[in-house]
């Protein structure tokens, strides 16, 4: 009856070992590539964004990327070459 009951642990232990393994793989495969699959140049209002990630490019993206998260959680990637865009940038990196 031991028996079982260690097996069944020891089960449970390796179940929940492989599944934190492939979080972990998950994360670091969105870590390891380009987050934007395409961009948005068209204007946005100041007051429609939240806050502005910049991702400069690297071995992980060939391309710098500009992630706006909009009020409403939305995530839009910004073309960085967009005269809009690049003030955007250059208010963030003069503060």
């Amino acid at each position: 009856m031991m028996g079982k009951a260690v097996a069944a642990v020891l089960t449970l232990l390796l179940i929940s070992a492989l599944g934190t393994q492939g979080k972990g793989l998950a994360r670091s495969a969105i870590e390891l590539r380009c987050q934007c699959i395409g961009t948005h140049s068209r204007f946005i209002h100041p007051k429609f964004i939240q806050n502005v990630n910049l991702s400069p490019s690297g071995p992980h993206c060939k391309n710098v990327e500009v992630i706006a998260t909009l009020k409403d959680g939305r995530e839009v990637c910004l073309e960085p070459t967009a005269s809009w865009v690049k003030l955007i940038i250059k208010a963030i990196l003069d503060k």
